[in-house]
């Protein structure tokens, strides 16, 4: 296949394509419009070959998004460009309506275009993918139940409200017109390359530096934990062989409350990174309550059991190896950390080096 990657410098859309490029045969287009959450750093390793092309592109410019379906002719597209951090929906939601909603629209409607071009055979085997998050369904309650794929929508954040209504367009995409969609909606994602201003990058790299270790409310929240790998494998997984119009919840079996995740975090640090920073006896001490978020959901946990029903997906990583590995990775890689933070990654823009190349 040839498939149209949106979002592939962020986080799990990077994880994605390295999948791809890695493991499978087919060629990835890479859409996406390299804001502060894109890294083309997270793309080093695959930039090189033959298979992997990039386009600077906003999801919002219906001219540009033709433009790119035009020259490659994809088979799949997989949208993952969405504004994602819940604390920037609530301190300015207007990026996350304009990128999660209308951009989702404009793709929406220039993979319509070019699909009714295809012919017969072409038609019948594309596959518009949409990732969305276990975030559309609100939040639960303590008493074991789980979001399954027919659970109701009660989004609480300006950034899961956005994605819920992504979710619902592409659902009346299919109804009303036809184009042949898929939908998945994910836990938490965890692993290398994680933007430091998520939860597990942000707690690390705070603790090497002897930073305070912020943790809103109690800490008592419940979140499922998913590898980002084990993600990729399934994206891949459901738009190669899910069934057109359905939706697939994707979890980690996973939950943990979110102290619990700063506490294995700092587990580890004491035994891969024993050399602390000056004045800090134990990691634990740097941990911090903060006042919690508004409307801030209590317990997320994921079904994944369609998943593996019907495609045979299972995560490969339980939540000790995929921390461990998490952890060291970041030890391993504090070069591209201290680009992240000191903001030098940015000059990879088209222009300014580096992405000129990929």
């Amino acid at each position: 296949m040839k498939i149209l990657v949106t979002g592939g410098a962020g986080f799990i859309g990077s994880a994605l394509i390295r999948y791809i490029i890695g493991h499978r045969d087919d060629t990835v287009i890479n859409v996406d419009k390299l804001t502060y959450a894109g890294n083309l750093e997270s793309l080093a390793d695959v930039a090189g070959s033959e298979r992997y092309h990039f386009e600077q592109v906003d999801i919002c410019d219906g001219a540009a998004l033709r433009a790119v379906f035009a020259r490659y002719q994809p088979d799949a597209v997989m949208h993952l460009a969405a504004e994602s951090h819940v604390d920037r929906s609530i301190d300015g939601p207007a990026a996350f309506i304009e990128t999660n909603i209308v951009g989702t629209y404009v793709l929406l409607e220039e993979a319509r275009r070019y699909w009714n071009g295809l012919n017969d055979e072409r038609r019948q085997a594309f596959r518009f993918h949409h990732i969305s998050t276990d975030e559309v369904y609100g939040d639960l309650d303590d008493d074991g139940s789980l979001f399954r794929e027919d659970t109701p929508y009660a989004p609480s954040s300006p950034y899961s409200a956005s994605k819920a209504s992504a979710d619902h367009l592409v659902r009346a995409w299919r109804r009303t017109y036809g184009l042949p969609v898929l939908l998945t909606n994910c836990s938490n994602n965890y692993g290398p390359y994680h933007f430091p201003e998520k939860l597990i990058p942000l707690m690390i790299l705070n603790a090497l530096e002897g930073k305070p270790l912020p943790v809103y409310g109690s800490g008592r929240q419940v979140r499922d934990w998913l590898y980002v790998e084990d993600h990729a494998r399934a994206l891949y997984r459901v738009v190669s062989g899910g069934n057109v119009g359905e939706t697939y919840n994707i979890g980690g079996h996973n939950e943990k409350q979110n102290i619990e995740v700063v506490e294995t975090i700092c587990t580890l640090l004491e035994e891969l990174a024993p050399q602390k920073p000056a004045g800090v006896q134990h990691y634990r001490d740097l941990i911090t309550y903060v006042t919690d978020r508004p409307g801030h959901d209590m317990r997320y946990a994921i079904d994944a059991g369609k998943i593996e029903r019907q495609l045979g997906w299972t995560p490969r990583e339980s939540f000790a190896s995929g921390m461990r590995k998490t952890v060291q990775w970041y030890l391993d890689n504090r070069a591209w950390c201290q680009r992240v933070q000191d903001g030098s990654y940015q000059r990879q823009r088209l222009g300014t080096g580096a992405a000129a190349e990929v």
